[in-house]
């Protein structure tokens, strides 16, 4: 008897499964990708939408864009540092890595570098024992937040600076320190501004990228010409009518600076998305990316308001599945039968700010 109740409850059970699964919906299988693809962390580069970069350094005691490499370490005293309020602000923006500038061109280093006396080490605050780099990861690390770095090739301070094999082994020795010492690093700057009377010399980029690589398994590396981030061609939050084609086929020679990578390439062979980077401080003539403790509070903020006859618009997104590659090579956007807005390529996201006004929410 036992067995023949087993038996019935076994024919039960499968029935059950069959109805379960007869009930089951079938979803369509994606299409075959179309190459090239984006890498995971390139992936995930792009669907953070924002970054923040901060610039911070002896800029902002000498209230200017480009240091001379002559400051003094003296200089650099802050006496409210406090980065956990850096990440605090990304975190209530919804901002996932922000990028520090470890040295910009003047060469002073917000990290105490075994290589230069020219850092925080020769500050006074904190008696020399300070790092912005280590308070910075610290910080964010608590939050959950993903920490890059900018490290400048151009140093205006170091005496090595000119001299090829003496300066880029003391550049690859930076690296190493920030890439070995301060964890996961998402994403490395390698900036292509150069001085014209800068002494000429050439950097040894693919020595720095295979550092990058065999350090960090899980970094972009920016530059103006890649490989895994290239720069859009200027700071005024301007990507032009082509530069979200993320996929280009050519590999600029590695002299960045004179490289302007605004264009991308439909048919070519690499994942290359632009980074299109925006100072929040605009200057006389072009855009300053440094802050200065002088200027006044001030706040910059985007708002959407509906108003009482309902909700309306005038900015449309659209969005591509980029992770099996790119396929829409132009697109156009309607409104009640009216052309509102048109472009090239889509990329990740992109955003439409309607020319015919704002147009009433469905």
């Amino acid at each position: 008897m036992d067995k023949f109740w087993y038996f019935w409850c076994m024919i039960i059970l499968l029935e059950s499964f069959k109805l379960v699964d007869s009930n089951r919906e079938l979803v369509i299988t994606p299409p075959l990708p179309i190459l090239p693809l984006p890498k995971s962390s390139q992936l995930k580069w792009q669907e953070r939408e924002l970054i923040m970069f901060l610039h911070f350094g002896v800029n902002t005691f000498t209230d200017s864009e480009w240091g001379t490499g002559h400051e003094s370490p003296a200089i650099f005293n802050p006496t409210g540092l406090n980065a956990s309020q850096w990440v605090e602000v990304a975190v209530e923006a919804g901002i996932s890595l922000m990028i520090l500038t470890a040295k910009h061109h003047d060469g002073f280093c917000l990290w105490p570098s075994k290589y230069t006396d020219h850092s925080v080490v020769s500050s006074p605050w904190r008696n020399g024992h300070g790092d912005v780099v280590r308070d910075l990861v610290t910080a964010a690390e608590a939050r959950g937040v993903d920490v890059g770095l900018y490290l400048s090739p151009w140093d205006r301070h170091d005496r090595r600076y000119g001299k090829e094999k003496q300066y880029n082994e003391y550049y690859l020795a930076q690296l190493q320190e920030l890439l070995h010492e301060y964890g996961n690093v998402r994403e490395i700057w390698f900036d292509g501004a150069k001085g014209a009377n800068a002494p000429n010399m050439s950097y040894y980029f693919g020595d720095w990228f295979a550092m990058v690589r065999e350090l960090q398994t899980s970094i972009n590396i920016f530059s103006d010409a890649g490989p895994d981030v290239r720069w859009v061609g200027n700071e005024k939050d301007s990507p032009g009518a082509h530069a979200g084609q993320p996929s280009t086929g050519h590999h600029c020679p590695l002299e960045m600076q004179a490289f302007i990578s605004t264009p991308g390439d439909p048919k070519g062979t690499d994942w290359l998305p632009p980074e299109c980077d925006v100072s929040i401080r605009p200057g006389c003539d072009h855009l300053w990316t440094f802050w200065a403790p002088r200027e006044e509070d001030d706040e910059h903020c985007l708002k959407s308001k509906a108003a009482n006859e309902g909700l309306r618009f005038n900015v449309v997104r659209i969005q591509e599945a980029i992770g099996l590659g790119q396929r829409i090579k132009r697109h156009e956007i309607y409104a009640d039968g009216k052309l509102v807005g048109k472009g090239t390529t889509v990329g990740h996201k992109r955003l439409h700010r309607l020319g015919v006004g704002f147009m009433p929410g469905v």
